[in-house]
């Protein structure tokens, strides 16, 4: 048996190990969803950025950069601040509100918070469909990686990648997906470290590099790729930084790992690990597509089936066969894995608290929330495949263009939800659906080659636009919600009596403590 092979076998059996591992630490349905609110700073980090991050990373990025060059790093430098300014403007105050508002999922907070249901109901529907298309491209870098190493059709490559990623997810719930991120996120980041200080190297450094570029094509240098494809356009541009730059901070997936935080003040020091990994982990793939260029220029036959998204791959197994071959197979398999369990495990969310608790049985217990949430991981995984293998899309445009579509369509209403008190219901509503259906017509109709604006501008401009003139109209923001927001602050101040009595339902045995010790003393000053 190959060396790679073994190592990915190992590889697996790690992460099945896992699930069974922390199946036994899921106690109830907030356990298995959040993680019990339990995680530190480091596990946050990490989760926070390897979900982020995703196979697009090893092909989807890589895949650009070997089209169109030194174009491709203004996505790299966007994703480069994206970690760092999305936990220094949600983490905390995001924490702190979804613990008062007793909310497990990032749609049930935004129906909180907006205090409507048609908020919610839009939410479901985006999340869900935005998310499914997501997972879909993750499922599409599992069957090419798997299709790399043992060379089996896409379809069995499929089944097996994604049934190890269904089972840990099934079994171990919040605190597999978390605990094999941080494994996974240190597997991802050594791995590319190696293979790029031998290939730069052998290249001759950033010197060499550019030289051999301009030798192939001149414009590969240029500030608008190869052939000067995007020249003057300005809005495509903008859109490749900022998709990354802020764009996470409309990803249910994303801020999810905020409400998991075992207490704001992790948020911190979790900046810190994670700009750390970031600056290390966001340039390099680009990089070695540029220089996997110039080998493949070279050496054609040495591409994997000739397919620029398995440019990675494909320098590992030139560079460095054997053992390393499979473990930058494995790092690969580390960045589709955190993402997609990420991904359905908050899709299972949604199913199993937004809807099913919500609306079909109120008075389900936890056991069958955790139930109804399997089932639908099951679901998803099933469904995704069969469309994987029935019209497999690209990697690098479904991940973008689903980017862009969950970015435009959530990102006002989260961050206005705790920074914005006078943003209500109608701006949250109107901001959502007009974010994703811009996004979304920008994508199918091709209409940012025509405009020359990136989908994602498209989308998050007419969003906030929609949410600042909507807020205007309807229902304000309750007296008892700004009171939250408030203390959502972190801050010592006067909060009303029905916030206090509601701040005290079904929230954890530490802020019941801090509500029943207001009370006892007859004080309506609450530290948050």
């Amino acid at each position: 048996m190959r060396v790679e092979i073994i190592v990915l076998i190992c590889y697996f059996i790690g992460m099945i190990a896992m699930g069974l591992y922390w199946n036994k630490k899921s106690k109830s349905s907030e356990d298995y969803m959040v993680g019990g609110r339990s995680m530190g700073p480091l596990v946050t980090a990490l989760t926070l950025q390897t979900t982020a991050m995703s196979g697009f990373m090893f092909m989807g990025g890589p895949s650009l950069a070997y089209q169109f060059g030194y174009f491709a790093l203004f996505y790299a430098i966007g994703d480069a601040s994206g970690g760092l300014i999305n936990l220094t403007v949600l983490a905390r105050r995001m924490r702190r509100l979804s613990q008062l508002l007793d909310a497990i999922s990032p749609i049930e907070y935004l129906e909180k918070r907006y205090q409507s249901i048609p908020v919610k109901i839009i939410g479901c529907i985006i999340a869900v469909f935005g998310l499914s298309c997501y997972v879909l491209g993750q499922f599409m870098a599992t069957g090419k990686t798997l299709v790399t190493l043992f060379g089996f059709p896409l379809e069995a490559g499929l089944i097996i990648g994604v049934t190890v990623i269904l089972f840990y997810t099934f079994v171990g719930g919040y605190f597999a997906v978390a605990w094999t991120d941080v494994i996974q996120g240190f597997i991802m980041i050594g791995s590319l470290i190696v293979i790029f200080v031998g290939v730069m190297f052998d290249m001759g450094g950033f010197t060499g590099l550019h030289e051999r570029l301009a030798a192939i094509d001149p414009s590969l240098l240029g500030f608008w790729g190869r052939d000067n494809h995007y020249e003057g356009q300005w809005g495509v541009i903008a859109g490749a930084s900022l998709i990354y730059m802020i764009g996470y901070m409309g990803l249910p997936h994303s801020v999810n790992k905020h409400m998991a935080m075992g207490s704001p003040k992790k948020a911190k020091t979790s900046v810190i690990y994670a700009t750390i990994w970031t600056q290390l982990f966001c340039f390099i793939p680009y990089f070695l597509g540029m220089a996997g260029l110039i080998y493949f220029t070279a050496e054609p036959q040495n591409l994997i089936n000739g397919d620029m998204e398995l440019v990675i791959p494909s320098l590992a197994a030139l560079k460095f066969p054997g053992v390393f071959s499979g473990l930058m197979l494995t790092a690969i398999m580390s960045a589709i894995m955190s993402t997609v369990a990420a991904l359905m495990l908050l899709i299972a969310t949604i199913v199993s608290i937004d809807f099913y608790k919500r609306w079909l049985r109120p008075d389900a217990s936890d056991k069958k929330v955790v139930f109804v949430s399997r089932a639908s991981i099951v679901c998803v995984g099933v469904i995704g495949v069969i469309i994987a293998i029935l019209n497999p899309p690209g990697i690098f445009k479904l991940i973008v263009d689903t980017f862009s579509f969950l970015g435009a369509a959530f990102m006002p209403s989260y961050i206005c939800a705790i920074w914005w008190k006078k943003a209500n219901a109608t701006g949250s509503a109107v901001s959502m659906v007009v974010g994703c259906l811009m996004a979304w017509s920008w994508g199918t109709f091709n209409l940012e080659g025509i405009t020359g604006i990136h989908a994602f501008i498209a989308g998050v401009v007419p969003a906030w636009i929609c949410m600042i003139i909507f807020s205007n109209f309807g229902k304000p923001t309750s007296p008892e919600m700004c009171d939250l927001i408030e203390r959502a602050k972190g801050k010592k101040i006067d909060v009303s009596k029905q916030v206090e009595v509601a701040a005290s339902k079904q929230l954890s045995t530490e802020s019941k403590a801090i509500t029943q010790f207001v009370f006892s003393r007859k004080s309506a000053m609450v530290e948050a």
